[in-house]
């Protein structure tokens, strides 16, 4: 049947109505899958992302993650089409969103504030997902602590390890854990709904000018570390980080959790790409502790 067919009949499927692919083309800008814009007949577009079969998996917690994000209806989320596997190859489609580059960082800081909005009574989420292309465990947990000790550090540290990141880095990753429990001696975060990988390059303005977000790593947990990795590599105004305060302020605490919380992004391009970044996280880890003795 070839791949294109089978998934404009998945579309059909998903939409109700029947799609005649009339074209594709590639589309650049990602480093884990290969992407492209499929037209139809009718003009109606899609985006796609394509993987090897055995990364179906990873797209199905992305359907599932961008439908999770889409419906509180905070922010403009692309809209998940159909997900599968054929001949080898895994596919996700979903909405195609014209942007038109970085409008209003205000409507976004007030959006994502909304989104943090949306809780659950545990942190974690029903199923585990991916951050980049590592495993990210969301086993659902009462305790905050625990879970970031657990299924988050811990995990990056317990990686590193395997990978051959030992010495000083798994030191002091090992008193850092111990210590966490400091970090939140008189704060209490709720589980918020997260995009999870809240970088620069997952989000942008569409047609309209609204504020979209996308490439999530979903789970819920503490807004503090959204907001954290809005800092880690820029891409963010002075306008966004306004109206989120104006809509739902940060506790003081956060000037020092943020490194926490970044720490956990840092320790997976360690164990993604290597380089510095080994000592980037020593560095964090080294603040950290130097605020709780």
């Amino acid at each position: 049947m070839g791949l294109w067919n089978t998934i404009a009949q998945a579309i059909s499927e998903a939409t109700g109505q029947p799609f005649e692919l009339a074209g594709q083309q590639g589309v650049g800008g990602g480093c884990i899958n290969e992407a492209a814009r499929l037209e139809g007949t009718d003009g109606r577009r899609y985006f796609v992302k394509l993987n090897r079969a055995d990364r179906l998996d990873m797209f199905q917690a992305e359907f599932e993650g961008l439908a999770e994000l889409a419906a509180p209806q905070a922010l403009h989320v692309p809209q998940p089409v159909a997900v599968g596997s054929d001949g080898g190859r895994a596919y996700l489609v979903m909405e195609y969103v014209d942007l038109a580059g970085r409008g209003s960082g205000a409507a976004l800081g007030e959006g994502l504030a909304a989104l943090h909005r949306t809780t659950r009574a545990r942190f974690g989420w029903h199923r585990d997902n991916t951050i980049g292309s590592t495993p990210q465990i969301n086993t659902e947990c009462d305790d905050w602590v625990a879970f970031w000790r657990r299924h988050r550090l811990g995990f990056q540290l317990d990686l590193a390890a395997r990978r051959g990141y030992g010495g000083r880095l798994q030191r002091l990753g090992a008193e850092l854990l111990e210590r966490l429990p400091a970090l939140f001696s008189d704060y209490r975060p709720i589980p918020s709904l997260l995009h999870g990988d809240l970088w620069g390059g997952n989000w942008g303005t569409d047609t309209a000018g609204r504020p979209v977000i996308f490439d999530p790593a979903v789970y819920y947990g503490d807004r503090e570390a959204d907001l954290a990795m809005t800092e880690l590599f820029g891409g963010f105004g002075a306008d966004f980080y306004a109206a989120y305060q104006a809509a739902w302020p940060l506790d003081p605490g956060y000037r020092t959790r943020k490194t926490l919380y970044n720490l956990y992004h840092i320790l997976n391009h360690l164990n993604l790409f290597g380089g510095g970044y080994g000592a980037q996280a020593e560095q964090m880890m080294q603040q950290l502790l130097a605020e709780l003795r």
